[in-house]
């Protein structure tokens, strides 16, 4: 996902996002251990997006704050 269309979702959405986002990552790893992975591109994508949404939560929280 593209950080624009990510700073224009709610706070709950981003965290929903997450959730689904280890969901799918978790899915994931357990088709690695298994063999089947047809899209190992998919895992960098994941920890991408992951890390983008909780960037935008930490800085939505600091904007509170200050």
């Amino acid at each position: 996902m593209k950080c624009e269309e990510l700073r224009n979702l709610s706070k709950e959405d981003l965290i929903a996002k997450v959730a689904s986002f280890k969901e799918e990552l978790s899915k994931l790893n357990y088709m690695k251990h298994a063999g089947q992975v047809d899209k190992p591109h998919r895992f960098k994508e994941l920890h991408r997006n992951i890390a983008r949404i909780k960037t935008l939560l930490n800085e939505k929280n600091i904007s509170k704050k200050g």
